[in-house]
């Protein structure tokens, strides 16, 4: 291989990673955190994505990962109230 086509291909791929990240990033419009208290143990938990509706919902599953122990717990954790929520937008 040239030195040329090393130098394209390194470009090519630079170019690809960058188009992902942005891509990626740029559909993240809103961040919230939320905390949530289940069976008596509190956790927080952030996360980001293009509306409120869907950072809040993946900030509460973040938050129940750590309290709970089986699938039915997560899911009853995650649809409990949070006891803090913020959101901004990024």
């Amino acid at each position: 291989m040239t030195a040329r086509a090393r130098a394209l291909t390194l470009i090519a791929v630079v170019g690809f990673v960058a188009l992902l990240l942005w891509t990626t990033l740029a559909s993240q419009r809103v961040e919230c955190t939320a905390t949530v208290e289940f069976r008596g143990a509190r956790s927080t938990g952030t996360a980001s994505a293009a509306d409120s509706a869907a950072a809040d919902r993946e900030a509460r599953t973040a938050a129940c990962g750590p309290v709970t122990a089986s699938m039915d717990d997560r899911i009853a954790c995650a649809n409990t109230r949070p006891v803090v929520q913020r959101c901004r937008t990024l």
